[in-house]
């Protein structure tokens, strides 16, 4: 065989690693009832869970709790899913910045012991923008 050849081949080979690897890191987005239903088939593949933060009537988080002094690495917030199921959320990280301005919140992890324990925490937090161009359009009106 010529070089080239077998050159081709190896990009192939690392081409499919490559791909394979993408494949198995994939998640699906569900709500906190399908995630329960896959813990309870021991199902333990990671998801996706989109929400908002519990909050009461004047607008403040409920079932958050955070101290940075006993445990840094153990932050809990209770999430309301699109379906309005409560679940109470553990992540074994500091808490991220922000966190009380996020409009949404998306996991990632899964349900273990009547917890979702997340690996990834993404937010939605509200743009700074939005207001001046609301203002801009109604001004133009």
């Amino acid at each position: 065989m010529k070089k080239t050849h077998i050159i081709g081949i190896l990009v192939i080979a690392v081409a499919i690693v490559i791909i394979m690897s993408s494949v198995g890191d994939a998640s699906t987005y569900v709500s906190f009832g399908d995630a329960i239903e896959r813990a309870e088939d021991g199902d333990m593949t990671k998801v996706h869970v989109v929400g908002r933060l519990k909050k009461d009537p004047q607008g403040h988080i409920v079932g958050m709790n955070y101290d940075p002094l006993i445990d840094p690495n153990y932050f809990t917030f209770t999430l309301v899913d699109t379906n309005r199921v409560e679940q109470q959320v553990v992540y074994f990280n500091p808490k991220p910045q922000d966190f009380e301005r996020s409009e949404q919140v998306v996991i990632t992890g899964n349900m273990q012991q009547n917890v979702f324990v997340a690996d990834k925490i993404l937010l939605k937090c509200p743009s700074k923008y939005v207001e001046k161009e609301v203002q801009q359009n109604t001004a133009s009106l």
